[in-house]
């Protein structure tokens, strides 16, 4: 197998219930859940919406699709099955990075929320990060640095031209655009209460599927800047898919995201019928 120079990841967080009552309520005698629902309903009313800072949330969901020089993906994982206990997340999620020796991470949006997330976590749980916080190395070679896309390729970033513009819609517009599935079932937002009601296995396969939409963003991505061309990247869209099909019975998550992949593909049929059908009747009225 050829060298992992790419982590394509994503994470899922809920609020940390102990904290937010400790910096936010102190003089209120509320419960850990009592004082995230009462956060939650403050930014909601604030904001039109209420996902929280990732300065109060604790990772119990990491996937991470782990890809080759070529730009093949050949596996995602998700971090301490079937546990998730968020220290253990986070220590194994920067023991991989060493491991496979720092290669570039790949988020969507990464850098705004599902890194500062897991460096926080570093620091709550003591866990040394020295090649990541390369702070005294030269501006343009520290691993934290926004250009430096040999450490770090928020794609994100890249289409809003490092903030130039915003990307409205998010990771799901952008795979609509390139006919992947996007959201498909669960939402960001719902992750809390299903944390709540023990549905840890369908978080872990909601990010499963964010982490596929975030690679296929990626492979389109290389397309642009001239590394693959189309066809390359449609015969890596081919093995993946076939991977996804092989590996289905064992994982819920492929078989999810497969199903919403030929609902996609059937609509698109359909719009293509309809379409060719007015052609042609405009054809026959001339």
């Amino acid at each position: 197998m050829s060298q992992v120079d790419y982590l394509v990841f994503d994470i899922e967080t809920v609020g940390d219930g102990d904290l937010i009552q400790r910096i936010r309520y102190p003089d209120c005698d509320l419960s850990p859940m009592e004082a995230i629902a009462r956060f939650q309903a403050e930014l909601l009313e604030q904001t039109g919406r209420e996902v929280l800072p990732p300065t109060f949330t604790l990772p119990v969901s990491v996937a991470i699709g782990k890809v080759t020089s070529d730009f093949q993906l050949v596996d995602v994982t998700v971090l301490d099955a079937p546990k998730f206990r968020p220290e253990e997340i986070t220590r194994r999620f920067w023991q991989g990075w060493t491991h496979y020796n720092r290669p570039c991470f790949v988020t969507f949006n990464g850098r705004g929320y599902d890194l500062p997330v897991l460096e926080l976590a570093a620091f709550r749980y003591g866990i040394s990060l020295p090649g990541w916080f390369n702070v005294e190395s030269r501006t343009y070679e520290q691993s934290r640095n926004r250009y430096n896309i040999e450490r770090h390729i928020d794609l994100c970033d890249l289409f809003a031209n490092f903030g130039a513009t915003r990307i409205h819609g998010g990771l799901n517009l952008m795979a609509n655009l390139i006919d992947k599935p996007g959201k498909s079932g669960v939402d960001g937002s719902e992750v809390q209460q299903m944390y709540w009601d023990g549905q840890l296995d369908e978080i872990n396969d909601y990010c499963r599927c964010d982490v596929l939409d975030t690679y296929f963003v990626f492979l389109r991505s290389r397309v642009l800047l001239g590394r693959l061309t189309m066809d390359e990247e449609q015969e890596l869209i081919h093995v993946t898919r076939m991977m996804l099909e092989e590996r289905s019975d064992d994982h819920p998550a492929y078989r999810h995201y497969l199903r919403y992949w030929e609902q996609r593909e059937e609509h698109i049929r359909s719009r293509n019928a309809r379409e060719d059908e007015v052609v042609r009747v405009e054809d026959v009225s001339h």
